[in-house]
């Protein structure tokens, strides 16, 4: 996949899940162009410890992943750019992943609201039929969180919800937001090494 992966993070807590995927696309050599919600940029920070921008996002994933970050690999747009590159439709972007999808997020989406670069550019990928991908991190779930999920998926849009699984036998807090990038890179195509996959042999 030669195309850069957009990841939105917004305000939901579980912010380790979008910046260890981050890590996984760099490790796989695909380009990221990360959008960071106000409030996502204030969980990152007390979650994680650093502040999404180039230089201590590239340290952080190298410090606790390994994963080396050259210039070309990230790049980070204000979310209250509207005429950013992700706001255009004839940009060449296959994929855009908020992970994690706050309520707040999920429901701007469902609506079509396009006052940030994250609504805009998930409000293209539903026009454009492209592949958007939302990874909500909340529970318990109102009726109007279920509503809103499944008009995003009736639009085109796929609901993955942050529930990691633990037949693997997770060991670390790391184990499960890799499992959750596992899946979202298996449903865009992406082989992944980094967690085991159910077999035959794993009963």
């Amino acid at each position: 996949m030669t195309n850069p992966i957009i990841v939105a993070i917004t305000g939901a807590s579980g912010s380790i899940y979008g910046v260890r995927f981050i890590g996984r696309l760099i490790e796989a050599g695909i380009n990221v162009h990360i959008i960071v919600t106000e409030n996502g940029q204030k969980v990152v920070r007390h979650e994680l410890g650093f502040d999404i921008d180039y230089k201590s996002c590239a340290r952080h994933i190298s410090d606790s992943m390994g994963v080396r970050i050259k210039t070309e690999n990230l790049s980070i747009f204000n979310n209250k750019d509207l005429f950013a590159l992700p706001a255009s439709g004839s940009a060449s972007y296959k994929v855009m992943v908020i992970i994690p999808c706050s309520m707040n997020t999920l429901s701007s989406v469902a609506a079509g609201r396009a006052t940030n670069l994250i609504e805009r550019a998930a409000d293209v990928f539903l026009k454009e039929r492209r592949r958007l991908i939302l990874v909500p991190r909340e529970t318990p779930l109102s009726a109007i969180h279920l509503e809103n999920m499944l008009r995003v998926s009736n639009a085109g849009g796929i609901i993955l919800p942050a529930m990691p699984a633990f037949y693997f036998k997770p060991d670390r807090i790391e184990d499960l937001a890799d499992f959750i990038a596992s899946k979202v890179f298996n449903i865009i195509g992406i082989s992944s090494g980094f967690v085991k996959r159910w077999t035959d042999e794993s009963r």
